[in-house]
């Protein structure tokens, strides 16, 4: 294993130009430029930097990743025909998927998170512990100071930061007493809960799973009763003038191409149809790269090395000869 973990290593930090020849050494062709998304969340940069391994050194691809996140990447593809995949699409709260899959301009390929992404607004458990009336809606209102009095919103370009603006607007969230914090990346959002699990502090915040924050500190969510479909989608749309106080529901996380793509590299477009994660597998790589520190391309080498059974499934015969040596120790 620490041999296959190597020569993963080695693939991962040489272009395709460097490794083209010997991933190819069978003579089969090179299926040419591709573009993918890398979304600006850990999972999203885990499952691009595995499938673009895949691509390069299975199917000879020479491929491009495209810094984003969930609204730009839908309106590249509407104004561009660019990028060629989106992965790790959060369709709740996105209005334009439907809109550009409606119109033909993409195609649906899976689940990529195979049993879906999960929603909300948590607090600590140790928190809710001492105060179980704030996982309520009525007591988390009619309490501010005990959770910090703030709400931990989304940064901008991520679908859930509409839904939860509407929802903090439908709970009238500043009356209560709470700030509506809007943070700048990702990054600060899990920073913030981690300072707060550290110092034993309260903290009321938008998160999602699988992550490795969720993996990592006991969280509870508020209970927002049942869930509303139409209210949800509306909640969605900066356009809909109606906000409704409604869950999020268990989330479908897709990977899309263009329809020209998929029309041009079929090969590509089964790849990828392949390549699903289950949450406790996507838990586990992330708990991994969180405890050593790891970047993504080294989180997708532990993935690689870990689950060959899962990945050996999604490639061609092809594909499969090309990377036999990495399969084979």
């Amino acid at each position: 294993m620490r041999i296959t973990a190597m020569l993963l290593g080695t693939a991962m930090a040489l272009p395709m130009a460097t490794l083209g020849t010997a991933a190819l050494a069978d003579g089969h062709s090179s299926c040419g430029e591709v573009s993918i998304t890398e979304m600006n969340w850990a999972s999203s940069a885990v499952v691009t930097s595995v499938a673009t391994f895949l691509m390069e050194q299975g199917y000879g691809c020479s491929v491009t990743k495209v810094p984003s996140s969930t609204t730009p990447s839908l309106v590249s593809v509407a104004e561009n025909g660019t990028p060629d995949i989106v992965t790790e699409l959060w369709i709740n709260g996105t209005p334009a998927y439907g809109e550009l899959s409606d119109a033909g301009t993409i195609v649906t390929l899976t689940d990529v998170l195979s049993d879906g992404g999960v929603e909300g607004w948590w607090m600590p458990k140790y928190i809710a512990d001492e105060h179980p009336e704030l996982t309520t809606i009525e007591g988390m209102l009619a309490n501010p100071d005990l959770l910090g009095g703030r709400l931990h919103q989304c940064p901008e370009g991520w679908g859930c930061k509409n839904s939860n603006a509407a929802l903090a607007r439908a709970l009238d969230m500043e009356g209560a007493g709470y700030e509506i914090f809007q943070h700048g990346s990702g990054e600060t959002m899990a920073t913030a809960i981690a300072a707060a699990f550290e110092n034993e502090e309260p903290i009321l915040t938008y998160y999602w799973a699988p992550t490795s924050v969720l993996g990592k500190y006991e969280m509870v969510k508020v209970d927002f009763g049942e869930y509303d479909e139409e209210g949800f989608m509306c909640n969605a749309d900066p356009a809909c003038e109606t906000d409704t106080v409604t869950p999020y529901p268990v989330g479908p996380v897709k990977t899309i191409v263009t329809t020209d793509f998929q029309e041009r590299q079929p090969a590509i477009a089964d790849l990828m149809t392949n390549v699903q994660f289950t949450n406790a597998q996507m838990g586990d790589i992330l708990a991994w790269q969180d405890a050593n520190n790891a970047s993504a391309d080294e989180a997708a080498v532990y993935f690689l090395t870990s689950y060959p059974d899962v990945w050996s499934g999604w490639i061609s015969d092809d594909a499969r000869a090309n990377l036999s040596a990495l399969l084979s120790n």
